[in-house]
C-alpha cells in the first residue's frame, strides 16, 4: 500500500504565506475550480445553466460574480466556476450533468495554482508585473494577463484583495514574481 501525501503547488503539506510590508500573499488551495465554455448556438441555454448554478447571472466579459457558487469571465461563452473544494470535490462533473449538451465543462482544479494578494497598494505591486490597469478597478472585475510570460488570470475581488491564477507547473515562478513585485513597492 503506497503512503501517498498531498502537496501544495508550491510543493509543500501546507500553504505558504508569505508578508512584506502591509501586503499578504498566500497560496489558496482551498478551491475547486471547472471550465465551462458555451456550445455554438447554444449560448442563452449556458447563460441559463450558469445562472441555475451561480445563484445569479453569469458574469459579463472582465467580470466574476455569483451568489450560491463564484464564476470568472475567461473568454466569449466562457467562464471559470470557483467553489470551495471540501463541498465541491466533484464541481466539474455536478456542472456536466446539468449541462444538457449546451457546454463543455472540464475539470481544473489540478491545473492552475491560485495565490492571493491582500493589503493596501496593489494596484502598485501589479503595475510591475503587468500591462492591467489596476487603479481602475473597484471589486469585481476579472481578466487574462500575461505575469512573467505566465497566462495568468486577475481577479479583483476588493480593492485590498486580489487573486491571481496562473499554471500549476509553473507555480514557483508565479510565487517569486509577486513577491519581487510586493519587495519592489514595499
Amino acid at each position: 500500500m503506497h503512503d501517498l501525501v498531498a502537496i501544495t503547488p508550491l510543493g509543500g503539506r501546507a500553504p505558504k504565506v508569505e508578508r512584506h510590508g502591509p501586503v499578504t500573499l498566500t497560496e489558496v488551495v482551498d478551491t475547486a475550480l471547472a471550465s465551462v465554455a458555451s456550445r455554438l448556438g447554444r449560448e442563452a441555454d449556458t447563460a441559463a445553466l450558469l445562472e441555475n448554478v451561480l445563484g445569479a447571472p453569469a458574469p459579463a466579459p472582465m467580470r466574476s460574480g455569483g451568489a450560491t457558487l463564484e464564476a470568472f469571465w475567461t473568454g466569449p461563452d466562457q467562464w471559470m466556476v470557483e467553489a470551495p473544494f471540501a463541498s465541491h470535490e466533484d464541481l466539474a462533473s455536478r456542472i456536466a450533468s446539468q449541462t444538457n449538451g449546451c457546454a463543455s465543462v472540464t475539470e481544473q482544479t489540478d491545473a492552475w495554482c491560485r495565490f492571493d494578494l491582500q493589503g493596501i497598494r496593489l494596484p502598485d505591486v501589479f503595475e510591475r508585473l503587468c500591462v492591467v490597469n489596476t487603479r481602475v478597478f473597484e471589486g469585481g472585475e476579472a481578466t487574462r494577463c500575461s505575469i512573467e510570460h505566465l497566462g495568468c488570470f486577475l481577479i479583483c475581488r476588493a480593492p485590498d484583495h486580489y487573486t491571481v491564477y496562473g499554471p500549476r507547473s509553473s507555480a514557483g515562478s508565479l510565487h517569486h514574481a509577486l513577491l519581487v513585485g510586493m519587495r519592489s513597492v514595499f
